[in-house]
């Protein structure tokens, strides 16, 4: 028989926790039988302040199929599912939010296309009841990818996603600290399938996803995807050398001609100010990559494990 593993990433969500098993239990768990599978919820607390973890483990003890995972510290939500992705032992495992936005009876929809021979499925939104800011961003972050990395991004950007043991297998023993499993599993190049769903309202609690992680997976998904930041740099500086020759040659002449009396104060700031702009982003682009190149050669875990609770486990 085999195995589905269901990874959550947790982060200061306890009061979703409990109905978010209910309604696993009553839309996906309950149906799996004639799926003719097996089941397991792993459960990865991400450094939560509140009781996430005390949850968890009080759910594990109802069901002995949940494994509650707790980090050392918060580490993301990226790394918190590659630290379940690496615990689970499913032949194919289903990232699933813990925030109830998303209807738990699409993991049945996947699992069909998984059957049907995709190792790869997302879960693609056809709408969304977020906070406009919210959806402009999501939608403006896809269309930047698209253009500058991976053009394989869908329109709307993905969530969830089911991938094989294969592809399990590749995520963890790839170890990357500054991608985005997501793209990772876009770049990768699997040939994936597509379900759609309607993306709920938020109504329990508070979405830990702010403005400042964004802003870094957007950074984290140009620059490890993509050669444009770098090609806009040495574009800049063919630019810059073009007009620098063609406004050095317009102040000789007129030089020559006796048009120039007094250097012009105005001019001279702006180039100057202008090209120290360019000088300080081409460094911090340019710092960019060397940050990365810097964080893989040092090879620090991408999580660290803190325990690992399982009523089986335990046992055994």
């Amino acid at each position: 028989m085999k195995k589905i593993s269901i990874v959550i990433p947790v982060c200061n969500s306890e009061k979703n926790l409990l109905p978010l098993y209910s309604d696993l239990k009553e839309k996906v768990i309950e149906k799996l039988t004639k799926f003719k599978l097996d089941y397991e919820i792993v459960m990865i607390d991400d450094g939560s302040k509140d009781s996430s973890y005390q949850v968890m483990r009080d759910l594990a003890k109802i069901d002995k199929k949940i494994i509650a995972v707790k980090l050392a510290r918060n580490f993301g939500e990226h790394a918190a599912t590659l630290a379940g992705l690496s615990v689970c032992t499913g032949d194919f495992a289903v990232r699933k939010a813990a925030d109830l936005q998303e209807p738990s009876e699409m993991i049945l929809e996947m699992i069909n296309k998984y059957n049907d021979g995709s190792k790869v499925v997302l879960a693609l939104r056809k709408s969304r009841h977020d906070k406009l800011i919210d959806r402009l961003t999501s939608k403006l972050y896809a269309k930047i990818i698209q253009k500058l990395a991976l053009k394989n991004m869908p329109d709307n950007g993905v969530d969830s996603y089911l991938i094989d043991r294969q592809v399990i297998d590749f995520l963890v023993n790839l170890n990357q600290n500054n991608a985005p499993l997501t793209e990772l599993i876009l770049w990768s190049g699997y040939e994936y399938a597509s379900v759609y769903y309607d993306r709920a309202e938020r109504k329990i609690g508070k979405s830990s996803w702010t403005l400042s992680k964004k802003i870094k997976m957007s950074f984290d998904s140009l620059f490890g995807f993509s050669y444009v930041p770098i090609r806009f740099i040495t574009g800049v500086g063919f630019l810059m050398f073009f007009i620098t020759m063609i406004w050095g040659f317009v102040l000789l002449i007129r030089k020559i001609i006796g048009n120039i009396t007094i250097p012009g104060y105005t001019s001279t700031i702006i180039v100057v100010l202008f090209a120290f702009g360019i000088i300080m982003l081409s460094i911090g682009i340019i710092g960019e990559y060397v940050w990365r190149a810097l964080d893989a050669a040092k090879g620090n875990p991408v999580f660290i494990i803190e325990s690992v609770k399982n009523e089986t486990r335990k046992k055994k």
